[in-house]
């Protein structure tokens, strides 16, 4: 059989030239044999056969045995592969690279992340800032979930301090599964409350300025919706805090007072579900897919109600809590996007309503009226992605040609600066108050690690000229990589056509006087979908390729948010099919342009990326040597049956519509693996508590494409399952796993595209 042998061959090639095989125990010369288990299906008349349905019972024993199977082989594969042990040394010292976020600043309290060397998970530090002389104060410790888990399997998923600091609600879940519990922690001492809250994930809060209580987002339990829905119906509650003592001038007195209350809480463990008792305040009745996010104004008095419904529509709700009115829609109600903040009973929204790169309006707290919406910043050539309010100033992002702007407007509109950036690249989150006189902001790009800027939103006057203007930003903190010397890389960004003409960006890294050969080991990465955009960001396992002389690529396809909305609609629903042409584009580009060819060209890509890493395998296996394929969704006809992804419907459509499903069928990887075709070497990769997306369309499409291979109806490299056990769609994996991880990615594609490491 041409997979046993060519299987053989190879794993022999490995073993003889490796230099580290990890046991000399004897692998599996073939990928297990998946049974054939045929179901018909019929959709809207036309007859679908799935051979391997069966696999989508990740509890089944056979399903289990399978997998045991098929990771005993991918292991045979990839454990003796040459120059292994070098990859993973050096990928230790990439990944030891540290991360860190701009800080959420509350009262005189600076929150933020920070992870260093082996840290599994980053750690929340608190740093004060009533300092003699307004110094900041040290960093102290507040959340470390590295003690939560030996192995940093529980992940600090989000944070949100109270108005004042006094508090802080964070949300820690276990082995990537994002299914994250609240629990509440004193600043000033350290002593967690007794007030914990399930089901809560990605949760949403709006903590009121006593200190008394918060608004939040949670999930329901089981049984208190039908069966499956439990990943839906994400409503918002307000919970009050046990005995909350009230606030004094003395914080060390409320500090002691609030340890006291919790010691005592904690002596009577029975009440484990406070949420119970919480107050709902708004999705009851509403559609189980709507996605709602709470934020209160400056003064205590509005509740801001944001109701995501896809990635084309959201709504805005406004709730007057001291009048006691229930939240009324302040949006149109029409299939566009808003975002809005309220300061001084003045509401700021954004919106991409008749302005596809968005612009910003404002209008008075409590008038629902259209009509009065004033237009303060129009829409520009650069897409306007965020507006908030610090310092009593509009601090506005842009993005221009997958780059990011920062400016400073007054609340009427009128911009007073632009903010310095250090190069082209990300702004990738942004910390302020409404009363306080700095801001900060996190960049990054290619070649400059995460860093963090303060910017002083008060102008300076010229010692010469008197004339006032914003003093450039100043360094806060930022991560050390002592062990990359970015200069010596350069980064350039091309444009290209797709297929009907439409031109698209992609940026090309390598090091410094890399000859145009023709045959530069190169990986293209791309993502394509959900209004997401792929701006320059710093990849440390990037730097490992690029070290042994590899190109590294990013392209800007339709579906994305880099242009505005109307690129996101071009890539989405009936226009999917661009995104695939536009990838097919960016590989044709860079083979055009002689800096690969298509026997040293790989692809990556992950989530809805991994679809597109599916289309270009089904599509387009003439154009790639190799392809990884990490937590993909790959039958487009069941996705909407799994997890969370009824969510993804108004992205993709669902194949329970008649015209939908016409879209689903023509691409669905899974359903165009054909018999005789020549593929390339596939590592597709998922993880077995994945609460985005189910494992299962990874297991089906190996299991369809070693099928082809092993009967001889096709010609192909090794396909490959990697199944990581404890992980999920990849939020809160830890260090220690992301080495293993890109070990076995950088092994695979070194293998495969002839790199010597």
């Amino acid at each position: 059989m041409f997979w046993a042998l060519s299987s053989f061959f190879l794993l022999a090639a490995a073993v003889r030239a490796g230099d580290d095989p990890k046991s000399s125990k004897a692998a599996p010369l073939a990928p297990p044999e998946a049974e054939i288990k045929p179901i018909a299906e019929f959709f809207h008349g036309t007859r679908v056969i799935d051979n391997y349905r069966w696999l989508e019972d990740g509890n089944s024993p056979a399903t289990k045995k399978w997998v045991a199977e098929e990771m005993a082989y991918t292991r045979g594969i990839l454990d003796p592969l040459p120059g292994r042990e070098r990859i993973h040394r050096r990928l230790t010292e990439l990944l030891s690279i540290g991360s860190v976020t701009p800080p959420v600043i509350a009262g005189k309290h600076y929150f933020y992340t920070r992870r260093e060397g082996m840290q599994n998970q980053p750690v929340l530090y608190v740093r004060d800032t009533s300092a003699p002389g307004n110094a900041d104060g040290p960093d102290r410790v507040l959340v470390d979930a590295n003690q939560l888990a030996a192995d940093g399997t529980i992940a600090l998923d989000w944070f949100q301090p109270s108005q004042n600091g006094k508090y802080v609600a964070y949300g820690t879940s276990p082995s990537g599964s994002e299914v994250s519990t609240l629990h509440i922690i004193e600043t000033q001492t350290g002593k967690l409350l007794p007030d914990t809250i399930e089901r809560t994930r990605a949760a949403s809060i709006a903590w009121k300025h006593d200190n008394s209580g918060f608004y939040y987002t949670r999930y329901p339990k089981k049984g208190d919706v039908p069966a499956g829905q439990e990943m839906y119906n994400r409503h918002v509650f307000y919970h009050e805090l046990d005995a909350a003592p009230a606030d004094s001038d003395d914080e060390e007195e409320n500090a002691q007072a609030t340890a006291d209350d919790a010691t005592q809480k904690n002596a009577h463990p029975e009440d484990t579900h406070p949420e119970d008792n919480d107050q709902p305040i708004f999705g009851e009745g509403r559609d189980p897919e709507d996605w709602p996010n709470v934020q209160l104004s400056n003064d205590g008095r509005w509740l801001l109600i944001t109701v995501e419904q896809g990635w084309t529509k959201s709504e805005l709700y406004l709730m007057n809590l001291k009048g006691g009115t229930p939240p009324t829609r302040l949006s149109t109600g029409k299939d566009f996007l808003y975002a809005a903040e309220i300061y001084n009973g003045k509401i700021y929204i954004t919106t991409n309503e008749d302005a596809p790169r968005y612009h910003l309006f404002v209008t008075d707290a409590g008038n629902y009226e259209r009509e009065s919406w004033k237009e303060i910043i129009p829409q520009s050539d650069a897409v306007l992605q965020s507006a908030s309010v610090y310092g009593g100033k509009l601090f506005v992002q842009y993005e221009q040609n997958a780059s990011s702007q920062l400016k400073i407007f007054d609340l009427d509109g009128k911009k007073l600066s632009d903010i310095d950036l250090p190069a082209i690249g990300s702004v990738f989150g942004t910390g302020g108050r409404w009363n306080h006189d700095d801001a900060f902001f996190g960049f990054q790009s290619f070649t400059v690690p995460p860093t963090i800027y303060r910017v002083a939103l008060k102008p300076v006057a010229d010692e010469k000229t008197g004339t006032e203007h914003y003093a450039s930003p100043t360094l806060w903190t930022k991560v050390d990589a002592p062990s990359i010397d970015p200069s010596a890389y350069e980064v350039a960004q091309e444009w290209f056509k797709s297929k009907d003409g439409t031109r698209a960006p992609m940026f090309v890294v390598h090091k410094k006087g890399l000859p145009k050969n023709g045959r530069n080991p190169t990986l293209l990465t791309a993502y394509g979908g959900f209004n997401v955009s792929l701006t320059p960001t710093f990849s440390r396992t990037a730097y490992l390729w690029m070290e042994h002389g590899g190109i590294y690529s990013v392209a800007n396809l339709r579906g994305g948010s880099e242009f505005g909305e109307d690129w996101h609609r071009s890539g989405m629903l009936d226009k999917k099919q661009n995104v695939f042409d536009d990838m097919a584009a960016a590989a044709e580009h860079l083979i055009a342009e002689k800096y690969t060819d298509k026997n040293h060209l790989a692809i990556q890509g992950g989530s809805n990326g991994g679809l597109l890493m599916g289309a270009m395998l089904t599509q387009r296996p003439d154009l790639f040597r190799a392809v990884v394929c990490q937590v993909p969704l790959l039958d487009m006809i069941h996705y909407q049956d799994f997890q969370i992804a009824k969510l993804w419907i108004p992205e993709y459509g669902t194949s329970e519509s008649v015209e939908q499903f016409k879209w689903l069928y023509a691409y669905s990887p899974y359903h165009h693996v054909k018999s005789g075709a020549e593929y390339p070497a596939v590592l597709f990769m998922t993880a077995d508590t994945d609460t985005r997306v189910d494992p299962m369309h990874a297991k089906k499409m190996a299991a369809l494409m070693q099928s082809e291979a092993r009967n001889g109806t096709s010609r192909t490299r090794p396909i490959l399952l990697r199944i990581e056990s404890k992980a999920g769609h990849g939020a809160g994996k830890p260090i220690a796993k992301q080495i293993e991880e890109f070990t076995d990615v950088y092994s695979f594609l070194f293998w495969q595209l002839g790199v010597k490491p």
